[in-house]
């Protein structure tokens, strides 16, 4: 994982958590788009927040936690 210079609160889409090779993006956590969506079903990743009726994101607290988790192990 990288380090990364994220605020402290706020949301993240998950382009900006995996990132996205056509806009450039590096991915935060590297894991695939199913891997990750897998990984929240099963509880293994924080749940998202429904921002509106087609728009979901994750809260800047829950990665940051998950990544201290992920680096603790």
């Amino acid at each position: 994982m990288r380090q990364t210079n994220l605020p402290k609160t706020g949301y993240l889409r998950l382009e900006n958590i995996i990132g996205s090779h056509k806009k450039e993006i590096p991915p935060i956590i590297p894991v695939g788009r199913t891997t990750w969506l897998m990984g929240v079903k099963n509880g293994i990743y924080p749940k998202p927040v429904k921002l509106s009726e087609r728009t979901i994101a994750w809260r800047v607290e829950d990665v940051l936690a998950l990544i201290e988790e992920l680096n603790s192990q």
